[in-house]
């Protein structure tokens, strides 16, 4: 009788091991990494898509090669006391379409960094990966080419519910896929944002332009040869970086200017576009370029693009 009750018992709780193992997270360890880093995923994503997923690709080299710098660079701030990458938990993953096609979409993770006697950074991160923004600047053809008067600014309308609103005004963007140029993918955006087309050639890689000489070097290098420098940057995409203190998103700003005749430029105001049948509600706005901060003050794509087009005019490189 027992050994029958024993088959028994092991035969009802067959399903439930199987179904306790299945939504178990597992871990393997991250290559190339030294010290050996641990990385534990939830059940419903698998090592080869995360060490494929582009945000996470881009993320994991940017910070491998950052920690790596402590160990060459005996001025480095962290030198004697260098951080390292124990551990990463992957807390959960959205995906965005379905079945074959659907894409790995965003990354929610845990990185512990810490020094040999556990002193830790902060290391919450979400992984979206980069998007870009475009400052399109439009001017009626009857004002002087070279004049900077009557210029305007799109802005596109729409809603932004994680900010909580229905008409968030920003700058036209996107995010990036994982073909083309940036330049490409902004020209994309641009389109369907806007309608306007707009050939690569004709954009202008604002953050490339004012960061071309600037390295994310540590702050005690003390080196001024060029080479020293550029072996001592942290090599951070030539972008902004919205929020660097819990997500990986990072936006090239871009410049597309265009004179129009006066009558299409008023059409613009409150034209309706963005790709409807994918979710997106979009209304243009046309504010005037020196507006731009106070119109655009909630977006950091506006105030960015601002800023960098007032720079970059003003040491005449634009």
């Amino acid at each position: 009788m027992l050994p029958r009750l024993h088959h028994l018992t092991r035969h009802l709780l067959a399903p439930r091991s199987a179904l306790r193992i299945s939504t178990m997270s597992h871990t393997f360890t991250l290559p190339n990494s030294t010290p050996p880093c641990p990385v534990q995923l939830p059940p419903d994503l698998s090592q080869d898509a995360l060490l494929n997923f582009p945000a996470f690709k881009n993320w994991i080299a940017t910070l491998q090669r950052s920690l790596s710098l402590q160990q060459r660079d005996e001025q480095h701030t962290f030198h004697a006391a260098p951080y390292a990458l124990r551990r990463i938990d992957v807390q959960t993953c959205d995906w965005f379409g379905g079945g074959e096609g659907k894409k790995l979409g965003f990354v929610k993770l845990k990185a512990v960094v810490s020094t040999d006697a556990g002193e830790a950074l902060p290391g919450s991160v979400f992984l979206r990966g980069g998007s870009v923004g475009m400052l399109l600047i439009l001017q009626p053809d009857d004002v002087p080419a070279d004049a900077e008067t009557d210029k305007h600014v799109i802005l596109t309308v729409q809603p932004r519910i994680p900010a909580g609103s229905l008409a968030f005004a920003e700058l036209p963007a996107g995010m990036l896929d994982d073909s083309g140029t940036f330049a490409g993918g902004a020209a994309k955006e641009i389109h369907e944002e806007t309608g306007l087309r707009v050939a690569d050639d004709q954009l202008t890689d604002l953050t490339a332009l004012a960061l071309s000489d600037v390295p994310v070097c540590p702050a005690t290098t003390t080196s001024s040869s060029s080479s020293s420098t550029d072996a001592a940057d942290e090599k951070l995409t030539p972008a902004m970086y919205p929020s660097a203190g819990g997500c990986d998103e990072f936006v090239p700003l871009f410049l597309h200017q265009r004179r129009v005749r006066r009558q299409e430029l008023e059409s613009w105001q409150g034209r309706l576009t963005g790709l409807r049948d994918q979710g997106e509600k979009i209304t243009l706005k046309l504010v005037r370029l020196e507006e731009l901060w106070r119109w655009g003050g909630r977006d950091s794509k506006a105030l960015g693009a601002w800023a960098l087009y007032e720079g970059l005019r003003r040491e005449g490189k634009l």
